[in-house]
């Protein structure tokens, strides 16, 4: 199988490099500098600088129609921020293969929408003539790179979509398991983003074990109340993009919104957090958007909208924390 992989931040190397082993896999970037680099190195000095490229991955900034020209599958691996404009390019190429996305998030509001969409919204609007869908779930690029044992989650109602997704990235060290619920995947992928920076923050504060397993469990719930009110099923939440990847992302010190939460716990601004990080923090920019479409929909998010305050500098940490205590009692839903 021909992959062509657009991106070469850390997720879409790693996947590069994991796929090379069975398949001809091509790495697309648009930084000519960070190409020439890793074409002279054999690594992503950027992004993953420990992990060698194998020899056989075509690694290239030749102009991007034509370069999708020959491939079986085509994966986004840009920002969310960059969906949409890949997408566009792709319709305009009459790709006919299978296209997917691994960006987790909701788009920044566009001048149609005052709330912001989804990967596959985007999709329906900007490029109706694609086979789309996500591949997300828990999972960090180093360990992928590294072949560490990993489960991801192919996501979309076309079932040709899924299958070529599961024959292009399924091997011994990473299963991929296949559903038709995309909207559960996708917002159990940017929600999880946003509730990752309230557990860092949680964690940060030393406020115990006891408060980091309510405030992921709460956090669950918000998920699904969001995505039930999108069209997703429930019981989705409970798979690999729903609880799998909270888990993993409030969890897991590798992951970039645990760390933003636990340094604002420290005091330290948001600004000066993000410069230092030098990778995107999906959920610092996602927070809103998914606190404006739940708005929009009716739906309560009292954690994602703590976050939000967090973040806009409108209440500190402990203000924060006491804003979530102090609620009226409910019953658990």
């Amino acid at each position: 199988m021909n992959i062509l992989i657009i991106g070469a931040g850390a997720w879409g190397t790693a996947l590069a490099v994991a796929a090379s082993a069975q398949h001809a896999v091509t790495l697309w970037s648009r930084d000519a500098q960070q190409v020439a680099g890793m074409q002279s190195t054999g690594h992503n000095a950027r992004y993953l600088p420990s992990v060698a490229l194998p020899q056989s991955l075509r690694v290239t900034n030749d102009e991007l129609a034509t370069v999708t020209q020959g491939q079986d599958l085509i994966i986004i691996a840009t920002p969310m921020a960059g969906l949409r404009a890949c997408l566009t390019l792709l319709e305009a190429a009459s790709v006919r293969v299978p296209v997917a996305w691994l960006c987790k998030g909701f788009e920044a509001p566009q001048d149609e929408a005052a709330y912001g969409l989804l990967g596959h919204e985007i999709a329906r609007i900007v490029a109706p003539s694609l086979s789309t869908g996500a591949l997300s779930g828990p999972s960090f690029a180093q360990e992928v790179a590294a072949q560490l044992p990993t489960a991801l989650v192919a996501a979309s109602p076309d079932a040709r979509v899924v299958d070529t997704l599961v024959q292009g990235f399924h091997s011994d060290t990473l299963r991929v398991y296949g559903s038709d619920d995309w909207v559960a995947v996708e917002v159990g992928g940017a929600v999880k983003n946003v509730l990752a920076i309230a557990t860092g923050l949680c964690d940060g504060l030393a406020l115990g074990l006891n408060a980091r397993a309510a405030l992921i469990t709460r956090g669950l719930a918000e998920m699904a109340r969001l995505g039930v009110a999108l069209g997703a099923r429930p019981e989705s939440f409970m798979g690999l993009s729903g609880l799998g990847d909270l888990v993993l992302t409030a969890t897991g010190d590798l992951s970039r919104n645990r760390q933003v939460g636990l340094q604002l716990a420290t005091g330290r601004s948001l600004d000066a957090i993000v410069a230092d990080l030098g990778h995107v923090a999906e959920g610092v920019y996602s927070a809103r958007t998914v606190v404006a479409r739940a708005a929009h929909l009716g739906v309560d998010m009292p954690i994602s909208q703590a976050v939000v305050a967090l973040l806009d500098g409108s209440l500190s940490a402990k203000q924060a924390l006491a804003q979530l205590m102090q609620r009226p009692p409910t019953a658990e839903v």
